[in-house]
């Protein structure tokens, strides 16, 4: 089958690698009808390239068809319609039945300390081949996979595998009150959907970006954007100003290690991703530092009291917190990947009826799976106006 694969750092190829077969009884085999990239993929393409190993398949956000099942699947069928949800999980541990799936004790990569299996992942992970691909095996199938009807087009389902739980989650872990406001610091796929999320709650939602078209796209669904460019470091006193001088009841940052700024540990970053990976995985694991603009900017510009949810993806080991400002302002601080099936049910209605959240145009190309490369490079440098990619085997 054709898949994409990792080769080295902005490197990635569509390449034959061989066709899944079932392994365990709980696993299934699926057809791949569509594949998002996310942005968690671009970490994958820059900055943690030693977790990589040359011929990696990629992707953690299909959807497609059921194929083939495993013995042990009584509740999948042949045919079925499914959404493949990022993370590997098995339902029943103890961490599941807290609904913590991105902490399953069964698939947790115990040798890397770390959580849940995830799909095309890195080493980190696990290095489940993903779903940026013509087929996908699909361990812990009884749980790992989301039932959609049939009819509608992929685009309003694909999302549930990590944009729509992602950004879900990042509201309920804000903890807007009633009445109440948000800043979403960064418009990618992950804030530009909270900023939906958020707005279709009720909240008064206010959002931070430097990307043109990012920021003509939330303007247009009514949000209220500021340019940080235009800004800089007036950003904070920009929005209190519009809070009655507190700042927001909650701040979401959907923007995470990749943020602008930080030049110090911008050269670290890219001086370990140059590094042997003997040598550069475990100084990224103990001695890694992130760009912490955006979180240093959610903790300036929430209010006192008020809750910081943390969406975007960070890794160093070493990243310097402002502890005093945070324990002064009695900041309550949330994060973690999101909990995907737990969300599941909450956003559904939104999907199958009417569309508020806009799943049918959010997706700015759409691209068949040869045309991956491209589609890389474009979104990595934030090119022709790429925010979503969807690539169709």
């Amino acid at each position: 089958m054709k898949a994409v694969t990792w080769q080295g750092k902005r490197d990635v190829r569509v390449e034959d690698v061989p066709d899944p077969k079932i392994e365990e009884p709980t696993d299934a085999i699926i057809r791949i009808t569509s594949s998002n990239i996310c942005g968690s993929d671009l970490h994958l393409y820059e900055t943690l390239t030693a977790f990589m190993t040359p011929g990696d398949v990629l992707g953690h956000e299909p959807m497609g068809i059921v194929e083939e099942v495993g013995s042990g699947l009584g509740n999948l069928s042949v045919g079925d319609r499914v959404v493949i949800p990022f993370q590997i999980s098995c339902g029943h541990c103890f961490m599941c039945d807290q609904a913590l799936y991105t902490q399953c004790e069964t698939t947790q990569v115990r040798d890397q300390g770390m959580g849940a299996a995830l799909f095309g992942f890195s080493k980190l992970y696990g290095q489940v081949p993903g779903g940026q691909a013509e087929y996908l095996r699909v361990p812990q199938a009884q749980f790992t996979h989301i039932k959609v009807p049939d009819g509608p087009s992929d685009e309003r389902f694909v999302y549930l595998s990590d944009v729509l739980p992602t950004a879900w989650q990042s509201v309920q872990y804000a903890d807007v009150p009633d009445g109440g406001s948000v800043t979403v610091l960064g418009l990618g796929p992950i804030g530009d959907m909270a900023a939906r999320i958020a707005q279709h709650q009720g909240k008064r939602v206010l959002a931070v970006d430097l990307v043109p078209e990012r920021i003509e796209r939330a303007r247009a669904r009514g949000i209220e954007v500021f340019d940080a460019n235009e800004l800089g470091k007036d950003l904070a006193d920009a929005i209190r100003g519009e809070t009655k001088g507190r700042g927001t009841d909650s701040v979401i940052d959907a923007v995470g290690m990749e943020a602008h700024g930080s030049p110090v540990a911008k050269g670290m970053l890219r001086a370990t991703s140059m590094l042997p990976d003997a040598i550069a995985a475990p100084m990224a694991k103990v001695a890694g530092v992130d760009q912490l603009a955006a979180l240093n900017s959610a903790i300036e510009i929430v209010r006192r009291g008020g809750t910081v949810s943390v969406i975007g993806v960070y890794a160093g080991g070493a990243d310097p917190m402002p502890m005093a400002t945070m324990f002064d302002k009695q900041i309550q601080l949330r994060m973690g990947q999101a909990n995907v099936k737990k969300w599941v049910p909450d956003i559904m209605p939104l999907l199958v009826d009417e569309d508020p959240l806009g799943v049918d145009d959010f997706a700015t190309h759409r691209l068949p799976l040869a045309d991956a490369a491209e589609a890389y490079k474009i979104f990595q440098k934030k090119q022709d106006g790429a925010i979503k990619i969807v690539l169709h085997p």
